[in-house]
């Protein structure tokens, strides 16, 4: 009977209230920690003679291509100033719509230019390397001229 009263008496004690009857609403040590992405540095990249001479060679080549699109389109335009208002098949609507396919053939060097340097840059992409200044700087020159 003793041990009946000794666990009745513990077994109501747990039925009791607690003096706080919720759980606190302080952060947790969970709670405080950042799941951010920590900051990490820049990489730079590091000079590459081989890269650097490929470069210049496909700038200087877009630069040739460049003036000579331009002197081309010089000449388009001209040739469909004097066709404006002819009629289709006239010697000089097909002397304008000549220049323009000259102009489209002449687009076609820049584009693989610009098909080369990208290619470079996805090449350093897929190797790890971070990105180089100047074949960006290429890249963005040449998809302007094209």
């Amino acid at each position: 009977m003793r041990s009946l009263v000794l666990i009745a008496a513990v077994a109501l004690t747990g039925c009791t209230q607690s003096a706080s009857r919720y759980p606190s609403l302080l952060p947790r040590a969970a709670e405080s920690q950042s799941l951010a992405e920590p900051v990490r540095p820049v990489p730079v990249a590091t000079p590459d003679a081989v890269l650097d001479q490929r470069i210049a060679e496909l700038t200087g080549q877009l630069d040739s291509l460049g003036d000579a699109f331009n002197k081309g389109a010089q000449d388009a335009e001209a040739k469909i100033a004097v066709a404006r208002g002819l009629p289709e098949g006239s010697e000089r609507w097909l002397d304008a719509q000549a220049a323009l396919s000259t102009l489209d053939t002449l687009r076609g060097p820049v584009l693989t230019a610009l098909s080369d340097l990208e290619g470079l840059a996805t090449e350093r992409g897929v190797a790890g390397l971070p990105p180089y200044p100047t074949l960006d700087a290429a890249v963005a020159r040449a998809d302007a001229l094209s």
